[in-house]
């Protein structure tokens, strides 16, 4: 197993990006190899590690179908249904709740002023 190039954050020789600075360019890593790494120290934690790709052969990012505009529609509307009363919350679901913020803390007075869930 070979071992990759490893750089400083902020010194990585041209030629190379990471996946966001492919995407920012209309690019993808189109199925190559990962060519060599960044990193970036942390104090008292594991240093931070970003993945280059060459770019002369990433590929262009494909066209969104209507298909898959369909399928990220349904799926952002998912995250938006609470798991406890079924409502849309109109925004999406916090991981750390779990569950919309009037299921998450409910009222301990009652529904007053509460039009929103209610």
């Amino acid at each position: 197993m070979s071992t990759l190039p490893v750089h400083r954050w902020r010194l990585a020789p041209d030629g190379l990006a990471t996946r966001r600075q492919l995407r920012a360019q209309g690019l993808r890593p189109g199925g190559q190899d990962v060519a060599a790494q960044l990193e970036r120290p942390r104090r008292r934690r594991e240093p931070l590690i970003a993945y280059l790709y060459r770019v002369e052969l990433a590929k262009p990012v494909r066209p969104m179908t209507p298909a898959r505009w369909a399928a990220l529609a349904a799926a952002n509307r998912a995250r938006r249904v609470c798991p406890a009363c079924r409502r849309d919350a109109g925004y999406v679901i916090p991981a750390s709740l779990g569950t919309c913020v009037p299921c998450a803390y409910p009222d301990p007075h009652g529904s007053e002023g509460n039009t929103s869930h209610g």
